[in-house]
Protein backbone atom coordinates (compact mmCIF):
# COMPACT_ATOMS: atom_id res chain seq x y z
CA UNK A 1 0.00 0.00 0.00
CA UNK A 2 1.33 3.02 -0.96
CA UNK A 3 2.56 5.81 1.76
CA UNK A 4 0.47 9.02 2.49
CA UNK A 5 2.40 11.83 1.00
CA UNK A 6 4.43 13.51 4.30
CA UNK A 7 3.15 16.81 5.69
CA UNK A 8 4.67 19.81 3.97
CA UNK A 9 5.33 18.24 0.66
CA UNK A 10 4.73 20.46 -2.37
CA UNK A 11 1.11 20.03 -2.99
CA UNK A 12 0.09 20.29 0.26
CA UNK A 13 2.46 23.80 0.56
CA UNK A 14 0.03 27.21 -0.27
CA UNK A 15 1.30 29.39 -2.66
CA UNK A 16 3.18 31.82 -1.40
CA UNK A 17 1.68 35.96 -1.59
CA UNK A 18 3.39 38.47 -3.74
CA UNK A 19 4.91 41.20 -1.04
CA UNK A 20 3.53 44.45 -1.53
CA UNK A 21 1.07 46.06 -3.97
CA UNK A 22 1.33 46.57 -7.93
CA UNK A 23 3.12 49.58 -8.44
CA UNK A 24 0.40 51.37 -11.28
CA UNK A 25 -2.03 50.39 -8.19
CA UNK A 26 0.14 52.73 -5.45
CA UNK A 27 0.64 55.45 -8.47
CA UNK A 28 -2.86 55.67 -9.18
CA UNK A 29 -4.19 55.81 -5.32
CA UNK A 30 -1.76 58.80 -5.17
CA UNK A 31 -3.55 60.98 -7.65
CA UNK A 32 -1.73 60.72 -10.10
CA UNK A 33 -4.01 59.20 -13.08
CA UNK A 34 -5.73 55.94 -13.89
CA UNK A 35 -4.40 53.06 -13.33
CA UNK A 36 -4.06 52.23 -17.21
CA UNK A 37 -2.43 56.03 -17.51
CA UNK A 38 0.32 54.72 -14.96
CA UNK A 39 1.03 51.51 -17.06
CA UNK A 40 1.76 54.03 -19.77
CA UNK A 41 3.91 56.12 -17.81
CA UNK A 42 5.88 53.50 -16.28
CA UNK A 43 6.32 51.86 -20.28
CA UNK A 44 7.20 55.78 -21.07
CA UNK A 45 10.19 55.00 -18.15
CA UNK A 46 8.81 57.90 -16.47
CA UNK A 47 8.92 56.10 -12.88
CA UNK A 48 11.90 54.47 -10.97
CA UNK A 49 11.85 52.36 -8.27
CA UNK A 50 14.49 52.01 -5.55
CA UNK A 51 16.82 54.09 -7.96
CA UNK A 52 16.17 51.35 -11.37
CA UNK A 53 13.47 51.85 -13.97
CA UNK A 54 10.58 50.13 -13.03
CA UNK A 55 8.93 47.86 -15.16
CA UNK A 56 5.12 46.68 -15.62
CA UNK A 57 4.51 44.13 -13.16
CA UNK A 58 6.74 45.33 -10.32
CA UNK A 59 5.22 45.33 -6.78
CA UNK A 60 6.38 47.74 -3.99
CA UNK A 61 6.31 47.84 -0.52
CA UNK A 62 5.79 50.99 1.76
CA UNK A 63 9.73 50.94 2.05
CA UNK A 64 10.34 51.55 -1.76
CA UNK A 65 11.27 54.87 -3.03
CA UNK A 66 9.69 55.89 -5.85
CA UNK A 67 10.18 58.62 -8.09
CA UNK A 68 8.51 59.83 -10.59
CA UNK A 69 9.85 62.11 -13.46
CA UNK A 70 12.21 62.61 -11.05
CA UNK A 71 10.64 63.29 -8.65
CA UNK A 72 10.22 61.66 -5.35
CA UNK A 73 6.60 60.28 -4.53
CA UNK A 74 5.13 60.17 -1.92
CA UNK A 75 3.11 56.48 -1.36
CA UNK A 76 0.57 57.35 1.42
CA UNK A 77 -2.93 57.85 -0.01
CA UNK A 78 -4.31 61.73 0.34
CA UNK A 79 -6.31 62.14 3.10
CA UNK A 80 -8.40 64.73 1.38
CA UNK A 81 -10.20 64.74 -1.90
CA UNK A 82 -11.62 67.20 -4.06
CA UNK A 83 -14.39 66.36 -6.16
CA UNK A 84 -15.69 68.94 -9.29
CA UNK A 85 -18.62 68.32 -12.05
CA UNK A 86 -17.60 70.15 -15.05
CA UNK A 87 -20.78 70.90 -18.13
CA UNK A 88 -18.21 69.32 -21.60
CA UNK A 89 -19.44 70.88 -24.13
CA UNK A 90 -19.09 69.09 -27.55
CA UNK A 91 -15.29 69.88 -29.52
CA UNK A 92 -13.68 68.87 -26.59
CA UNK A 93 -11.53 65.85 -25.95
CA UNK A 94 -11.18 63.90 -22.50
CA UNK A 95 -7.05 63.14 -22.77
CA UNK A 96 -4.55 65.50 -21.00
CA UNK A 97 -3.00 66.15 -24.74
CA UNK A 98 -4.38 66.34 -27.90
CA UNK A 99 -2.13 65.21 -31.06
CA UNK A 100 -4.52 67.15 -33.30
CA UNK A 101 -4.27 70.41 -31.16
CA UNK A 102 -8.35 70.43 -30.05
CA UNK A 103 -8.85 71.45 -27.00
CA UNK A 104 -8.83 69.05 -23.70
CA UNK A 105 -11.48 68.84 -21.01
CA UNK A 106 -8.73 69.46 -18.38
CA UNK A 107 -7.92 72.90 -20.13
CA UNK A 108 -11.01 75.11 -18.30
CA UNK A 109 -10.43 73.61 -15.01
CA UNK A 110 -9.08 74.99 -12.06
CA UNK A 111 -5.24 74.58 -11.65
CA UNK A 112 -3.89 72.24 -8.23
CA UNK A 113 -0.51 73.47 -6.84
CA UNK A 114 -0.22 69.40 -5.72
CA UNK A 115 -2.04 65.99 -7.31
CA UNK A 116 -3.55 66.38 -10.39
CA UNK A 117 -7.47 66.01 -11.55
CA UNK A 118 -8.71 62.66 -12.61
CA UNK A 119 -11.15 62.09 -14.75
CA UNK A 120 -13.90 59.61 -13.73
CA UNK A 121 -14.89 58.08 -17.01
CA UNK A 122 -15.57 59.55 -20.29
CA UNK A 123 -17.22 61.38 -22.83
CA UNK A 124 -16.52 61.33 -27.09
CA UNK A 125 -15.62 64.32 -29.06
CA UNK A 126 -19.23 64.63 -30.06
CA UNK A 127 -21.26 63.90 -26.87
CA UNK A 128 -21.92 67.01 -24.09
CA UNK A 129 -22.68 66.82 -20.31
CA UNK A 130 -22.05 66.32 -17.10
CA UNK A 131 -18.36 64.75 -16.51
CA UNK A 132 -16.56 64.08 -13.06
CA UNK A 133 -13.53 64.69 -12.24
CA UNK A 134 -11.45 64.50 -8.41
CA UNK A 135 -8.08 64.52 -6.93
CA UNK A 136 -8.01 60.49 -5.61
CA UNK A 137 -7.52 58.06 -7.70
CA UNK A 138 -8.80 55.34 -5.63
CA UNK A 139 -12.28 56.93 -5.84
CA UNK A 140 -11.85 57.02 -9.82
CA UNK A 141 -10.85 53.90 -10.25
CA UNK A 142 -13.24 52.30 -8.06
CA UNK A 143 -16.42 54.55 -9.62
CA UNK A 144 -14.87 53.69 -13.42
CA UNK A 145 -14.61 49.84 -12.89
CA UNK A 146 -17.27 47.92 -14.79
CA UNK A 147 -18.62 46.00 -11.29
CA UNK A 148 -19.44 49.75 -9.76
CA UNK A 149 -22.75 49.40 -11.15
CA UNK A 150 -23.35 52.66 -11.34
CA UNK A 151 -26.08 54.46 -13.60
CA UNK A 152 -25.57 56.88 -15.96
CA UNK A 153 -28.51 59.05 -17.79
CA UNK A 154 -28.04 60.69 -20.98
CA UNK A 155 -30.61 63.03 -23.14
CA UNK A 156 -30.09 61.76 -26.54
CA UNK A 157 -32.43 63.01 -29.95
CA UNK A 158 -32.42 60.51 -32.56
CA UNK A 159 -33.33 60.70 -36.17
CA UNK A 160 -35.71 58.34 -37.91
CA UNK A 161 -38.82 55.93 -37.63
CA UNK A 162 -39.27 54.31 -34.27
CA UNK A 163 -42.18 52.28 -32.04
CA UNK A 164 -42.41 50.25 -29.47
CA UNK A 165 -40.97 47.01 -30.17
CA UNK A 166 -38.17 49.07 -30.79
CA UNK A 167 -37.49 50.31 -27.72
CA UNK A 168 -38.61 46.90 -26.33
CA UNK A 169 -35.62 45.67 -27.97
CA UNK A 170 -32.98 47.90 -26.47
CA UNK A 171 -34.27 47.41 -23.10
CA UNK A 172 -33.89 43.34 -23.27
CA UNK A 173 -30.30 43.31 -25.29
CA UNK A 174 -29.00 43.60 -28.51
CA UNK A 175 -25.74 41.89 -29.93
CA UNK A 176 -22.96 44.77 -30.74
CA UNK A 177 -19.79 43.61 -31.61
CA UNK A 178 -17.96 43.76 -28.09
CA UNK A 179 -21.46 41.59 -26.39
CA UNK A 180 -24.84 41.87 -25.63
CA UNK A 181 -25.88 45.73 -24.65
CA UNK A 182 -28.81 47.20 -22.86
CA UNK A 183 -31.08 50.24 -21.82
CA UNK A 184 -31.86 49.97 -18.28
CA UNK A 185 -34.30 52.29 -18.87
CA UNK A 186 -35.67 54.46 -21.48
CA UNK A 187 -38.22 57.42 -20.84
CA UNK A 188 -39.69 59.71 -23.62
CA UNK A 189 -38.42 63.19 -23.64
CA UNK A 190 -41.36 64.14 -26.81
CA UNK A 191 -39.95 65.94 -30.21
CA UNK A 192 -41.98 66.47 -33.54
CA UNK A 193 -41.48 64.82 -37.20
CA UNK A 194 -38.43 62.82 -37.48
CA UNK A 195 -36.31 64.26 -34.60
CA UNK A 196 -37.60 62.31 -31.18
CA UNK A 197 -35.62 63.30 -27.38
CA UNK A 198 -35.18 60.15 -25.05
CA UNK A 199 -33.70 59.64 -21.74
CA UNK A 200 -31.83 56.50 -21.76
CA UNK A 201 -29.25 54.72 -18.45
CA UNK A 202 -27.15 52.58 -19.16
CA UNK A 203 -24.97 50.51 -16.34
CA UNK A 204 -21.76 49.70 -17.94
CA UNK A 205 -20.81 53.32 -20.00
CA UNK A 206 -18.23 50.96 -23.09
CA UNK A 207 -17.73 53.14 -25.96
CA UNK A 208 -19.63 54.60 -28.03
CA UNK A 209 -22.32 52.67 -26.08
CA UNK A 210 -25.53 54.72 -26.01
CA UNK A 211 -24.74 55.67 -29.88
CA UNK A 212 -23.91 52.07 -31.08
CA UNK A 213 -27.33 50.70 -29.45
CA UNK A 214 -29.75 53.32 -31.79
CA UNK A 215 -28.00 53.21 -34.32
CA UNK A 216 -28.24 48.66 -34.31
CA UNK A 217 -31.97 49.78 -34.99
CA UNK A 218 -30.92 52.22 -38.02
CA UNK A 219 -31.91 55.30 -36.06
CA UNK A 220 -28.61 57.98 -36.34
CA UNK A 221 -28.00 60.23 -32.83
CA UNK A 222 -28.23 63.84 -33.69
CA UNK A 223 -27.56 64.95 -30.11
CA UNK A 224 -26.53 63.34 -27.07
CA UNK A 225 -25.80 64.57 -23.56
CA UNK A 226 -25.06 62.96 -20.35
CA UNK A 227 -26.66 64.70 -17.69
CA UNK A 228 -26.65 61.71 -14.14
CA UNK A 229 -23.68 59.87 -12.67
CA UNK A 230 -25.34 57.95 -10.45
CA UNK A 231 -26.92 60.21 -7.59
CA UNK A 232 -25.21 62.75 -9.22
CA UNK A 233 -27.33 65.36 -11.67
CA UNK A 234 -25.60 68.34 -13.85
CA UNK A 235 -27.11 71.37 -12.35
CA UNK A 236 -29.02 73.86 -14.44
CA UNK A 237 -26.40 76.60 -13.96
CA UNK A 238 -23.99 75.12 -15.28
CA UNK A 239 -23.21 76.07 -18.56
CA UNK A 240 -21.32 74.64 -21.38
CA UNK A 241 -17.46 74.96 -20.36
CA UNK A 242 -18.60 75.28 -16.87
CA UNK A 243 -17.14 73.43 -13.49
CA UNK A 244 -18.57 73.38 -10.18
CA UNK A 245 -17.57 72.34 -6.73
CA UNK A 246 -19.12 69.43 -5.40
CA UNK A 247 -21.33 69.75 -2.15
CA UNK A 248 -20.87 67.38 0.85
CA UNK A 249 -23.68 65.18 0.05
CA UNK A 250 -23.15 64.85 -3.37
CA UNK A 251 -19.29 63.67 -2.58
CA UNK A 252 -20.57 61.12 0.33
CA UNK A 253 -22.62 59.98 -2.92
CA UNK A 254 -19.56 58.99 -4.87
CA UNK A 255 -17.58 57.65 -1.82
CA UNK A 256 -20.65 55.32 -0.98
CA UNK A 257 -21.30 54.35 -5.02
CA UNK A 258 -17.49 53.39 -4.20
CA UNK A 259 -17.54 51.41 -1.39
CA UNK A 260 -14.87 53.39 0.06
CA UNK A 261 -14.51 55.29 3.37
CA UNK A 262 -14.75 59.15 2.79
CA UNK A 263 -12.06 61.35 2.65
CA UNK A 264 -12.13 64.92 4.39
CA UNK A 265 -13.15 67.22 2.00
CA UNK A 266 -10.82 69.55 0.98
CA UNK A 267 -12.65 72.83 -0.81
CA UNK A 268 -10.74 75.15 -3.42
CA UNK A 269 -8.82 78.69 -2.69
CA UNK A 270 -10.76 81.96 -2.40
CA UNK A 271 -9.55 82.94 -5.77
CA UNK A 272 -10.62 79.55 -7.34
CA UNK A 273 -14.37 80.02 -5.34
CA UNK A 274 -14.29 83.75 -7.07
CA UNK A 275 -13.69 82.68 -10.41
CA UNK A 276 -16.29 79.59 -9.98
CA UNK A 277 -19.09 82.32 -9.17
CA UNK A 278 -17.47 84.68 -11.71
CA UNK A 279 -18.87 82.24 -14.79
CA UNK A 280 -21.64 81.88 -13.60
CA UNK A 281 -22.70 85.69 -14.20
CA UNK A 282 -21.85 85.36 -17.26
CA UNK A 283 -24.56 85.39 -20.12
CA UNK A 284 -25.59 81.91 -21.14
CA UNK A 285 -22.99 80.48 -23.39
CA UNK A 286 -23.92 79.24 -27.28
CA UNK A 287 -24.97 75.72 -27.67
CA UNK A 288 -26.81 75.31 -24.27
CA UNK A 289 -29.85 74.36 -25.04
CA UNK A 290 -33.16 73.89 -23.11
CA UNK A 291 -33.77 70.19 -21.55
CA UNK A 292 -36.91 69.31 -23.75
CA UNK A 293 -40.30 67.94 -20.84
CA UNK A 294 -39.46 64.24 -19.64
CA UNK A 295 -42.85 61.92 -20.18
CA UNK A 296 -43.01 58.65 -18.03
CA UNK A 297 -43.49 55.96 -20.16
Amino acid sequence: MADNPKAGSPQDTPAKALPGEKLQKVLARSGLGSRREMERWIEQGRVTVDGKPARLGDRVTQRARINVDGRPLSTAPAQQTRCILYHKPTGEVCSRKDPQGRRTVFERLPKLKSGRWISIGRLDYNTSGLLLFTTDGELANKLMHPSSNIEREYMVRVMGEWDEAMLQRLLEGVMLEDGVARFSDIQDGGGDGINHWFYVVIMEGRNREVRRLWESQGLTVSRLKRVRYGDVFIPSKVKQGQWVELDNKEVKSLYRMADLPLKDLKRGSVKEREQMERQFSKRKGPGAASRPGRKRR
